[in-house]
């Protein structure tokens, strides 16, 4: 689904109050139904370090090339292989399984992990706690659990929350009359790090004020695409506007960008709807990594992908902040 442009909204008519009233009954049950099982869990304790990436919102706040980040991160602090664990939603198999990009395509293990495995290791399963032992027995030095924050399967050495610089946690309202996961209170007491990803805004700081650990930023940064001429972007991701922006900054000529559901399985009438509107306008079609790897091969040919990466404003002190957490965690084995 695409959010509603209400849930960034705070004030005035175009807040939905009263439709935001009528839905915060169902926004409590939500809350109560995932702080009910997080208190019910039993985490499983892995022999490596298990390090959690989340959020506190429904739609993109750029955790999965954050994921890429601390997996290179990890790797060079640990001297060897980083699993990343996800549910692989979207996918058909239940798993346990450790993602093939030449073997499984995304309607098997999920768009985004089909895309973290192009940079190594990902095991996906409906039970991440069975993904995590699978991934441990496969000789990772620690596992990154993707969209960890509110998944109580494994026991977790470090918590990160990504929040987007802009939105923060929008109307601060819990889904369906707002974008949270759960109430902030809550979800940050169990943080050991906030990582603001973007232009901070005055409500994102706002949002995340009174938060005793540290906070550090990062940007999204897309890879340079040599391409003349006019271009047609498409994609199906939480929130479409921040990809044609990113087309725009890299000085593209935009003719349109056509949104899609998040994790949208393109229909082949779709897709001949995109490359005969290209055509007509005589523009190179565009999207992005996560699109791309949901697509026909013989269409994918014809596709330019812009890629994003996560760049840290300040690398050592995150460096530092993992290196006393891994110590610590590693001292008391």
């Amino acid at each position: 689904m695409r959010a509603p442009s209400f849930w960034t909204i705070r004030y005035g008519r175009d807040s939905a109050p009263i439709l935001r009233l009528l839905l915060s009954p169902l926004g409590a049950l939500y809350g109560a139904s995932v702080a009910r099982r997080i208190a019910k869990a039993s985490p499983l304790s892995l022999s490596i370090p298990v390090i959690s990436i989340g959020n506190l919102t429904a739609g993109g706040t750029g955790k999965t090339p954050f994921s890429e980040t601390l997996r290179t991160l990890l790797a060079e602090l640990l001297g060897g292989q980083i699993g990343i664990v996800s549910r692989g939603y979207g996918g058909s198999l239940e798993g346990p399984v450790a993602v093939d990009p030449a073997v499984h395509g995304a309607d098997a293990v999920g768009d985004e992990p089909l895309m973290l495995a192009q940079g190594g290791p990902v095991f996906v399963g409906r039970d991440r706690a069975a993904a995590g032992k699978l991934a441990a027995q496969n000789g990772m030095k620690a596992l990154i659990l993707d969209d960890g924050h509110q998944n109580p399967a494994l026991a977790k050495i470090i918590s990160l929350v990504v929040v987007d610089g802009q939105t923060g946690f929008g109307n601060g309202h819990l889904i369906p009359a707002g974008p949270l996961r759960e109430k902030p209170a809550i979800g940050l007491a169990r943080a050991d790090a906030i990582i603001v990803m973007g232009a901070v805004s005055d409500d994102a700081l706002e949002d995340i004020d009174g938060f005793k650990g540290p906070v550090f930023k990062a940007s999204l940064n897309a890879k340079p695409v040599a391409i003349g001429g006019p271009v047609l972007g498409f994609c199906g991701i939480g929130r479409p506007e921040k990809f044609d922006a990113t087309l725009r900054s890299l000085g593209l000529n935009v003719v349109d960008l056509y949104p899609f559901a998040d994790h949208h399985r393109y229909r082949p009438d779709e897709l001949v709807r995109l490359e005969a509107d290209a055509r007509a306008a005589g523009a190179t079609l565009v999207t992005t990594e996560k699109d791309y790897v949901r697509l026909p091969p013989d269409f994918a040919a014809k596709v330019q992908v812009v890629a994003i990466e996560a760049i840290l404003e300040d690398e050592a002190a995150f460096l530092a902040f993992l290196r006393a957490k891994l110590d610590s965690h590693l001292g008391q084995d």
